[in-house]
């Protein structure tokens, strides 16, 4: 499942390749779109639930109330049938879908509030490795990173959601697909960790905000204070 940013997927995977998938882009419709389109694979594959031997699941970093309705379907599926509940970040799976064979990938999820997630990736045979730290940064932050990087880049993922011209001029940079993260990736990325035996337990799968909420409760303003408080 892939909830994490604009475009929310779903995809049914086996050994032989994608049995069943969809995909819509409303970076408000997660919920509304989780369900049915999980019906909609499973008829199409005509699988049931319980033909699944693990659920993967994109925990961020993106949209907090994409991440949160992809994180909790993931939970109840997974505990329902009795699978496995395997973790992906979402520039781990924008990274996979990246095509080049020797430039250094910059893969960029929008998180809002004028941010940028971003995380260095390096192609090997078959997929690609982490090659740093994923960091938040502002478009000047990022122009600043890339501009000291002298490898050639590749940047992926929603960069057009950066003001116009923030990568202009940038000596050895191109920009590239895909913008956002697909079930399918998760689902292959999660396959490879499973294979390996690297497999959490169901508690400590937490979702990657690497930020604070943009909407916070105040809950004094919600109750009395009194001698019991």
């Amino acid at each position: 499942m892939e909830t994490a940013t604009a475009a929310s997927s779903v995809a049914l995977v086996d050994r032989t390749g994608v049995a069943a998938s969809a995909r819509r882009v409303d970076r408000r419709g997660h919920v509304g779109f989780l369900v049915p389109a999980l019906d909609f694979c499973f008829s199409q594959a005509r699988w049931a639930p319980t033909d699944i031997d693990a659920v993967a699941v994109d925990i961020g970093p993106g949209l907090f109330s994409g991440i949160r309705a992809g994180l909790a379907t993931a939970q109840a599926l997974a505990g329902a049938v009795g699978v496995p509940l395997i973790p992906v970040t979402s520039l781990d799976a924008v990274a996979l879908g990246a095509a080049t064979g020797h430039r250094r990938i910059w893969a960029v999820v929008d998180v809002r509030r004028g941010e940028v997630a971003v995380g260095p990736y390096r192609p090997v045979p078959g997929g690609v490795i982490r090659d740093g730290s994923a960091e938040l940064c502002t478009p000047i932050a990022l122009r600043a990173t890339l501009d000291s990087d002298p490898s050639e880049a590749l940047v992926v993922g929603d960069w057009q959601a950066l003001p116009q011209g923030a990568l202009a001029g940038i000596h050895g940079l191109k920009t590239g697909r895909p913008r956002y993260p697909a079930a399918t990736a998760v689902a292959d990325i999660a396959r490879s960790r499973a294979e390996k035996g690297e497999v959490p337990h169901p508690d400590e799968v937490r979702p990657r905000y690497m930020r604070e909420p943009d909407v916070t409760i105040n809950w004094s303003d919600y109750r009395e204070e009194g001698p019991w408080v």
